[in-house]
């Protein structure tokens, strides 16, 4: 049976101004640059890249906290950008957010059972006996016991709040969730946990996953597709095994050959070292984004900024790339 297709987007871009002063010409900051993706439901699409690469941007605007600048944005086939107030607000209960940091993301003065219940007030018509009934079953399903329902959330280590967390995104039945570094702020130990929690909820719910990373390790584990972004551009996309196996842009293989255990197959497998600074974004260089910090720019890289092609069952955009892959 076809998947459905969750969420899509097309030539997605994020453009800031920034103000220069008083009577002096904003600037623009390109946060996100022509994106283009889509996740299917039961799937999950990693975006990962350093920081300031324009993960959590991207995060923004799907999950319509911010609209973009320019580009298609579709959810569950209604288009986000042309939608009414009404129609917004109604796909914003299909996409829910979990956030980074467990510890800031829950209410100290409300109970549990409270925090769950709060998207079921607002958005639903249950009955305060029916919004409990679903705030336990809830609980339950993210692993954790009834009498929790009535505790505060300082009562909780870090893992035990990011399940509540999980579990709060998930009161409305969203079809998609977006979660930005959902693990980053955890100890490794717990990390597996909660990951392979996402897991079973996704196989179990037919959850579609937007997962922001900067762990590839992480990303490994629960990834089926990986969007690699640098400066705002989509460098590298495609299946995971295909991206972890063989990488073809230099920074997806230098992302991997930082990685113990990850570096792949390909000329990952060589240790490859950045050098120099990232670009800032309101001047990103003249060709390809990654040119200055890239051991195999030509002088093609400097002049002219390459597309997203087809190539070896990916996308990647290197004027190199190929012949890097048969060396």
């Amino acid at each position: 049976m076809t998947q459905q297709t969750v969420v899509s987007a097309r030539q997605l871009r994020q453009v800031y101004p920034i103000s220069n002063g008083f009577m002096r010409k904003a600037d623009a900051l390109q946060a996100v640059s022509n994106v283009s993706f889509s996740v299917k439901a039961g799937k999950t699409l990693a975006v990962v890249g350093e920081s300031g690469c324009g993960k959590s941007t991207l995060a923004r605007m799907v999950s319509l906290i911010e609209s973009p600048t320019s580009g298609e944005l579709h959810i569950g086939g209604m288009d986000v950008v042309r939608a009414s107030a009404n129609e917004r607000a109604a796909l914003r209960r299909k996409v829910q957010l979990v956030f980074q940091n467990p510890y800031g993301s829950l209410n100290p003065r409300k109970r549990i059972g409270q925090i769950l219940e709060a998207p079921l007030e607002i958005n639903t018509t249950l009955t305060a006996e029916q919004r409990a009934e679903k705030a336990r079953a809830i609980l339950a399903k993210v692993g954790l016991r009834p009498e929790h329902y009535d505790r505060y959330p300082h009562m909780f280590s870090g893992g035990q709040r990011q399940r509540i967390a999980i579990a709060r995104a998930l009161m409305l039945e969203p079809a998609l969730v977006v979660a930005d570094e959902p693990v980053s702020a955890l100890d490794v130990s717990i990390q597996a946990q909660v990951l392979n929690l996402l897991s079973d909820l996704q196989r179990d719910m037919g959850l579609a996953y937007l997962f922001i990373s900067h762990d590839l390790g992480v990303v490994r584990h629960i990834a089926h597709d990986v969007l690699v972004m640098y400066l705002g551009y989509a460098v590298e996309q495609g299946e995971k095994e295909t991206i972890f196996t063989k990488p073809l842009h230099p920074y997806t293989q230098a992302l991997l050959a930082s990685t113990p255990g990850l570096a792949g197959s390909g000329p990952a497998k060589t240790q490859i070292v950045l050098k120099g600074e990232l670009p800032s974004p309101l001047n990103p260089p003249k060709g390809c984004v990654f040119c200055t910090r890239c051991p195999h720019a030509v002088e093609r890289c400097h002049q002219e900024r390459p597309p997203l092609v087809e190539l070896m069952g990916r996308q990647v955009a290197c004027f190199e790339a190929e012949r890097l892959a048969t060396n």
